[in-house]
């Protein structure tokens, strides 16, 4: 299956960001028309990245999905639609805020009267909403404590993820890839980013004005080493793999939904997705739907769902969804990128046997809002061919030397409760093992997903401040296409006891596929 073809309301954040970019086919893509110096104009051949002088990078709002750990059932789908009601309120304030930049520089309440504050109002009536809908069912809610969240802040450079902050890789996952640390990044990190101009900031740039700059680009070879050593395994250790082959999305399966996180809601992700595996999966996949579907797995028992944001390159070149809704006309522009290899593998713990994943289990790895969450749930790693055992980043791109490929790596979490197949927030059924490997808090070893995606890139080149060439991931307008925000989604479908079968090759130290 190609791109999801199903007809889609176009957002109001669409008609802002159209109004306010000029759209340069085959040169600049999106660029702010009138207020901005442009390094990328649509003759010069190549896309450059330059800053833009303004005070106000981004609009942070409280994340309410995290916050809503009980949810009753008959109240998750009325509060998943309004929680993507939310993420739309943001990307239209963000469209917004970037289109009047002229009046943010003549008015200095500007941002806060005619942004911020009518976002708040409009935030604190879904907030209601959510609150009804909970209470309605009989579900108990802090109705002060959700409204609180109702106010957002605006960003400037110095307050987001740029590069040259500690990844400390958060979700104390130590590194997320049972390398006790494989996120540990801000020796070596920070003096090889390079700075960004005083005057501009460093979170408003490349094709469509929303990054990346060139501060979240590194050179790979200028950083230290900063992977740790992996747990010891112990005499119970499961030591077994198992590799499933889906391909690498040449089909171009494509779609703006996110099925976890908001279903039922066209363009829920507000950014595009590549898809292996099972090949129907949109906003309105059930259960049902999933394990009748075909995948593009050689196991033709795996039919479960692995996706993941699209990685764009910046050149000027655009592509099919360049005037689309979770495209170009949300700030994710150029050519979109199929990577080269694509690995799915399952491995086991250091410490003990694991339990077979249950069918339909739902797990997304990373935080696709790092710019404004902050880094607590990261869990990106990035990195280049020939460098993986020794540099992981998760706060910059790597500028890769030639020859060298880049990588993105994704290590699920590996411990379940035992008992849900998701949570309200998607997260708390599901918990990285500690630093020695172990589940802690009842949570039982399962089989770790780890994703490994390669792509061939052109080297970025950094040059007085400004980056040539840029590549990002897609990700919510208001995130900047920061490195930080990439994130793996996953939904376990398996048929013939693929899942038992998965469990035992990996408890008997077997290597299967």
């Amino acid at each position: 299956m190609g791109r999801n073809n199903r007809k889609r309301r176009t957002p109001l954040a669409t008609k802002a960001i159209a109004a306010s970019a000029a759209l340069a086919l085959g040169g600049g893509g999106l660029i702010w028309a009138n207020f901005y110096a442009s390094a990328h104009e649509s003759n010069s051949g190549q896309n450059q990245t330059k800053a833009a002088a303004a005070s106000v990078a981004t609009i942070a709002c409280p994340d309410v999905q995290q916050k809503l750990t009980n949810v009753p059932a008959k109240a998750q789908q009325g509060v998943a639609t309004e929680l993507a009601n939310l993420d739309k309120q943001i990307t239209e304030a963000y469209a917004r805020l970037a289109s009047t930049r002229q009046a943010q520089a003549n008015d200095a309440n500007f941002v806060q009267n005619a942004i911020v504050g009518p976002l708040k109002e409009k935030r604190a009536a879904t907030l209601d909403r959510i609150r009804i809908d909970i209470q309605r069912v009989g579900g108990q809610v802090d109705a002060s404590g959700l409204s609180a969240l109702a106010a957002c802040t605006t960003q400037t450079s110095n307050q987001t993820t740029a590069g040259g902050q500690n990844n400390n890789g958060g979700q104390n996952n130590n590194g997320g890839q049972q390398n006790n640390g494989g996120q540990q990044q801000g020796n070596g990190q920070a003096s090889a980013a390079p700075s960004a101009s005083a005057s501009a900031p460093a979170n408003v740039g490349g094709q469509a004005g929303n990054g990346p700059v060139a501060a979240d680009f590194v050179d790979i070879t200028k950083v230290q080493p900063n992977v740790a050593a992996k747990p010891q395994k112990t005499g119970n250790a499961s030591t077994g793999t198992f590799t499933t082959k889906c391909g690498v999305n040449a089909n171009k399966n494509h779609n703006t939904d996110n099925v976890i996180v908001a279903p039922g809601v066209t363009n829920g992700a507000h950014h595009l997705h590549d898809y292996v595996g099972n090949q129907k999966v949109d906003a309105f996949a059930t259960n049902d739907s999933l394990i009748a579907d075909q995948t593009s797995c050689q196991n033709q028992s795996d039919l479960s769902a692995y996706y993941w944001p699209v990685v764009r390159i910046q050149d000027g070149t655009q592509d099919f969804d360049q005037n689309a809704a979770g495209g170009g006309t949300e700030g994710n522009v150029g050519k979109i990128l199929t990577p080269v290899q694509a690995q799915i593998k399952y491995v086991g713990s250091p410490t003990s046997k694991v339990t077979a994943m249950p069918n339909f289990l739902r797990i997304i790895t990373g935080d696709a809002k790092t710019t404004t969450n902050g880094l607590a749930n990261a869990n990106a790693h990035w990195s280049c061919t020939g460098f993986e055992n020794k540099v992981q980043l998760t706060t910059q791109y790597p500028i890769c030397p030639q020859g060298s490929n880049v990588v993105r790596t994704f290590a699920f979490q590996s411990c379940w409760d035992g008992q849900n197949i998701d949570s309200a927030n998607h997260r708390t059924h599901v918990a990285f093992a500690d630093a020695q490997g172990n589940c802690q808090n009842g949570f039982k070893a399962i089989p770790q997903l780890t994703m490994r995606l390669v792509y061939k890139i052109t080297p970025p080149v950094l040059q007085n401040g400004q980056v040539k060439n840029a590549y990002a991931v897609d990700g919510f307008p208001e995130q900047l296409h920061k490195p930080a925000t990439d994130h793996d989604d996953f939904i376990a479908v398996f048929k013939n006891n693929l899942a038992n079968t998965i469990a035992n090759c990996i408890n008997t130290g077997k290597r299967c596929q």
